[in-house]
């Protein structure tokens, strides 16, 4: 027999009132808050609320495909994208939904053997996580992903486990579960502020009223350094946008491939419906939050292409999509508690790596808020890094 949560709406089907009290406060409604919302929710944590600006998944989460990978050279990196995939593995078990997960692995083209010899001490590092990457020559490489020109390629670095999924499905799995427990999901409802006293946020301030609250936690993407600063927090996150595009239909269909990456010029390609999927990072992109999309920049797509993969860049595209990266100085994540005020948590600044790291990044945020070791230990990802003496972490796979 059906339970009775599901023959009755989905929680998130109406705008609830919003209450003026709560354990924790959430700030931002994309897939780390929904995935804090849930971790909380299931360690038993009630009167959560997540206040988003927009709509669930409204803004960098609301990508067509997420990437998600345990292939990095930092320690800490590695362990939170390892531990992120066998969640993502589990979800149609925990919470319980469908992610379109296609685990068609990952693939770094490598051209310069500086870079070879960096990754492939980096396998060496993911070997001791139980990560199964390998180097791999340039005529696997071309075996693996058939639109390949292997000409100037010295190595590549491969992984089978990692793949993409739909990031709006992982959020909305994630917040069904939470709302379920009674979470409340306020959205179209901005944060306009926050009352500190003594060394604790009182409250949040938001357009439809405020919300009195033991804990906060900030997971606004690109807009947390203001979240932040309305605290008192310096969060050093900047907006970058990213683009990407999609091919027409292709008849006959496209092979599977892995998540193919030109890991010197970022151009990377990979499966989307009955097409592809093109991206590349812009490297004259400046800042600021604009997400326009603009088709010209499809062009420098177009120029790697016909010397990596020259079909790709004679493909008919049909539309695109832009979004914002939450960019922090060393392209590292800030996950913690600020000194002051003290019951402030921050989960954002991920740099690109957000999504493949949000089942981990629940579980911490989770254990901070409990005042219980975490599952990984993110001290060095602290917001305080960055302040004159304090070593940044290093990410050399920054796509």
């Amino acid at each position: 027999m059906a339970s009775s949560a599901s023959r009755s709406p989905s929680p998130l089907s109406a705008r609830r009132a919003l209450p003026s009290t709560a354990d924790v406060v959430i700030v931002g409604g994309g897939v780390m808050g929904a995935s804090i919302a849930f971790h909380l929710a299931e360690a038993g944590v009630r009167d959560i609320v997540v206040v988003e600006r927009g709509e669930l998944a409204g803004g960098s989460s609301g990508k067509p495909i997420g990437g998600v990978r345990a292939q990095f050279s930092d320690p800490l990196n590695i362990e939170l994208g390892h531990r992120s995939l066998r969640a993502f593995q589990d979800f149609p078990q925990r919470p319980g939904a469908d992610i379109s997960l296609d685990t068609v692995g990952y693939l770094f083209l490598l051209t310069d053997p500086v870079h070879a010899a960096d990754f492939e001490a980096a396998v060496r590092t993911q070997h001791t996580f139980g990560v199964p990457s390998r180097m791999i020559g340039p005529a696997e490489a071309g075996a693996l992903c058939p639109y390949l020109s292997t000409d100037g390629l010295v190595a590549a670095a491969h992984s089978p486990a990692d793949g993409h999924a739909r990031p709006a499905l992982v959020v909305r799995g994630y917040a069904r579960a939470a709302a379920r427990t009674g979470t409340v999901f306020a959205t179209r409802t901005a944060v306009t502020g926050m009352d500190v006293t003594g060394d604790r946020v009182t409250a949040v301030r938001t357009e439809r009223g405020p919300v009195s609250c033991s804990t906060v936690v900030c997971a606004a993407g690109a807009w947390s350094a203001a979240i932040g600063a309305m605290a008192g927090v310096e969060l050093p996150v900047r907006p970058l946008r990213r683009q990407l595009a999609f091919t027409a239909p292709l008849v006959p269909a496209a092979p599977r491939i892995p998540f193919t990456i030109d890991f010197a010029s970022s151009a990377y390609f990979h499966n989307s419906d009955d097409g592809l999927l093109l991206g590349l990072a812009d490297p004259g992109q400046a800042e600021g939050f604009d997400t326009t999309w603009t088709p010209d920049w499809l062009e420098l797509f177009r120029a790697v292409a016909r010397q990596r993969a020259p079909a790709l860049a004679e493909m008919e595209t049909s539309g695109g999509w832009a979004g914002l990266y939450e960019v922090t100085p060393d392209h590292n994540a800030l996950i913690g508690r600020s000194a002051a005020p003290v019951n402030f948590l921050y989960a954002t600044g991920f740099s690109g790596h957000g999504f493949l790291q949000a089942p981990a990044v629940g579980e911490i945020v989770r254990d901070l808020y409990l005042e219980r070791r975490p599952c990984v230990d993110v001290g060095p990802l602290g917001a305080e890094r960055f302040h004159a003496g304090s070593a940044s972490r290093p990410e050399a796979h920054v796509v």
